[in-house]
This record gives C-alpha cells, structure tokens and sequence, in this order.
C-alpha cells in the first residue's frame, strides 16, 4: 500500500511539473488541490519524494535567481522542480499503463487529472477497468447489505445506503464518460495519434 502511495505522489509531481517548472511551495499547494481525497498525502511526505526523484534523474532542483537568500531575515532560496528528459520519459510510461494500478481507489482520481496528456485508448482502457471494479464492489456490498439487514439498526442501515448511492452515483459518471470517448473515437476514425502536449488540463 505504502508503494502505491508514493507511486500516485511521484505521477502527480511528474504531471503537474510536465505542465511548467514549479517551487516547491506551489507544487505543495497544487497538490493539496489535486489529493484532497487522498487522505494519505502529507506535506511531510512531498520532500522526501521530491529528493528521491532528483536521486533517479526524474527531476531537478535549481534555486530561483528571483528569491535571493536573506541574510538578516535567515530566508533560504527557494527551490524551482522542473523534469528532465528522463522524467518526462518516466511520465510517458506511467501514462500509458492501463492496468489494475491506474483504476484502484489509490490513484485513478491522479491519472484522471491527466487524462489530457494521455492517449484516448489509455483513456478508455482506464475507464472501462474501473467501472467493471465498481461494479464487482457494488454487487458485493449489496450482497452484504441482504444478508445483513435484519440486525442492523437504522443509522448503519442508513450509512450503507449511503455509500451505495455513491458507488452508484460514480458508476453513473463513468458510464457517461465512457460513452463519450467511444462517440469521439467513432467521429473521427481517420485521424492519427492526438497531440496532448500544451494542452490545458484545467
């Protein structure tokens, strides 16, 4: 579990400094924006992973000519991230995986925020996997549900139907996706591979 985490981290920094170099500060605070839901992402984690990253070649950290250090004040300068050649090759092979690890609750929120630098068979694989995964844990639960109902009072009988509802709801949402990339893929059959970069995600 630890792995996946820090795998959904190291994606989500390579991502958002795919999109322009960052200081640490904002990346921190695009981060925040991006993992809300990721309730395992900590600021205390973002340097240890960023220094990793500088240690495997993906990244590099330069001081920001514009922030001097400050003698009387003890500020230290602040470091701009940016990719290297190798991060950006790093991130192309994380974007085109489509397996199990792309769809889990850990990281399909990351690679969703990128579904703009990703290409729309990716995309689609990615979808459709998580949708089937949805579905498995919404029969499960509902199974569950039945067999239990009888000896449940009504606030965790309430509480379960809640958290149907939300599975539904999300199933829901990747259906109408879903339906959207197959309509976009069939009108326009003959054009070749997308161009992602320079696209804004927001």
């Amino acid at each position: 579990m630890a792995r996946s985490r820090s795998d959904v981290l190291e994606t989500a920094i390579l991502g958002l400094l795919n999109e322009s170099p960052l200081h640490g500060y904002e990346l921190r605070k695009r981060l925040n924006l991006m993992l809300g839901s990721f309730r395992a992402f900590s600021y205390g984690s973002l340097y240890p992973a960023l220094k990793a990253m500088v240690a495997h070649g993906h990244i590099v950290g330069t001081e920001s000519p514009t922030t001097p250090p400050h003698a009387l004040s003890g500020k230290r300068a602040r470091i701009v991230y940016q990719l290297t050649a190798e991060g950006k090759e790093r991130l192309q092979t994380v974007l085109a995986t489509s397996g199990p690890a792309a769809w889990e609750d850990e990281s399909f929120d990351v690679r969703f925020a990128f579904f703009a630098q990703t290409d729309a068979e990716t995309r689609l694989r990615i979808l459709e996997g998580r949708r089937t995964r949805l579905t498995e844990r919404l029969e499960s639960v509902k199974e569950s549900a039945a067999r239990t109902r009888e000896r449940l009072d009504e606030y965790t009988l309430e509480l379960q139907r809640h958290g149907l509802e939300q599975v539904e709801r999300e199933v829901r949402w990747l259906d109408g996706l879903i339906t959207t990339e197959r309509d976009r893929r069939r009108t326009r059959p003959s054009s070749g591979p997308e161009n992602h970069h320079g696209q804004d995600n927001h």
